[in-house]
């Protein structure tokens, strides 16, 4: 996952929403949303090279977990574990997600560079092993977090934070699920692919041009681009909507799937 904002107890009947963009080499082998093989209460997509995950909910337990890289110029250690491990862990995990954090630290530097996110439904903890090791539980409120730290005013992070902050008000009153099709502006945030101007651009060591090509919300690219799109929306009542749209090459979109599950 590269590209996440979410809100969090901002609504008196719907405690987590979630909008994010998976970004990744097209070749990668991925299986897309669908309820894991050998725990089929756990729902999201798998990295077939690592086993691991990068947005997944279990329903059973109500735990999320997603996760995004940090953008680095230096070439990544090869011997560093995989970031997908640390969501696959947290969803099968028994300890909340404040616990699940603190005995994180203690391995957090032998993986790759990662942002984390832990909803265990009484908190929603944020993680990370750069620029240093760390960890917090997060206030209410609407949030942005990218290959940078949780917060960095990156443009395409406050895009996607205005536009969930604008469709908010369409959530019903209740904890009723919304249609599937009365997500499509969310989805349509997602898909957004224009580049920030050169003035807003982030400097995280890999140069301008690469800057200004990972720069939209949504990247198209040939070998490395946006594969997955997801909108996530968990009520009070246990009520879930789980969205995913794949893409391959240049932005080509590959399937679709919507799982509701009314609580």
């Amino acid at each position: 996952m590269c590209l996440i904002a979410f809100a969090w107890n901002v609504h008196p009947h719907w405690p987590l929403m979630l909008v994010a963009n998976r970004d990744e080499y097209h070749a990668r082998p991925t299986a897309g949303l669908a309820p894991w093989t050998a725990a089929p209460q756990i729902i999201g997509g798998r990295d077939l090279r690592a086993g691991g995950g990068w947005l997944a909910l279990n329903r059973a337990q109500g735990r999320l977990a997603a996760v995004t890289n940090v953008r680095e110029p230096a070439a990544p250690h090869a011997d560093l574990r995989s970031r997908g491990a640390l969501v696959g862990g947290f969803v099968q995990a028994g300890e909340c997600a404040a616990s699940f954090a603190e005995h994180l630290m203690a391995d957090a530097p032998s993986y790759g560079p990662f942002n984390l996110l832990l909803w265990d439904k009484s908190e929603l903890i944020y993680a990370s092993n750069r620029p240093s090791l760390r960890w917090e539980s997060l206030t209410a409120g609407v949030h942005g977090l990218s290959n940078g730290a949780l917060e960095s005013h990156w443009p395409k992070t406050q895009r996607l934070i205005d536009a969930l902050n604008g469709w908010l008000p369409q959530l019903p009153s209740t904890g009723k699920l919304p249609s599937a099709e009365s997500i499509e502006p969310l989805l349509q945030a997602l898909a957004d692919d224009r580049a920030a101007s050169d003035a807003e651009l982030p400097d995280t060591g890999v140069g301008r041009e690469t800057e200004r090509r990972l720069s939209p919300p949504f990247i198209r690219g040939a070998a490395y681009g946006t594969r997955a799109s997801s909108v996530v929306l968990i009520a009070r009542s246990a009520a879930v909507l789980f969205v995913e749209r794949r893409f391959g090459p240049n932005g080509i979109e590959l399937g679709f799937d919507a799982l509701e599950f009314p609580g």
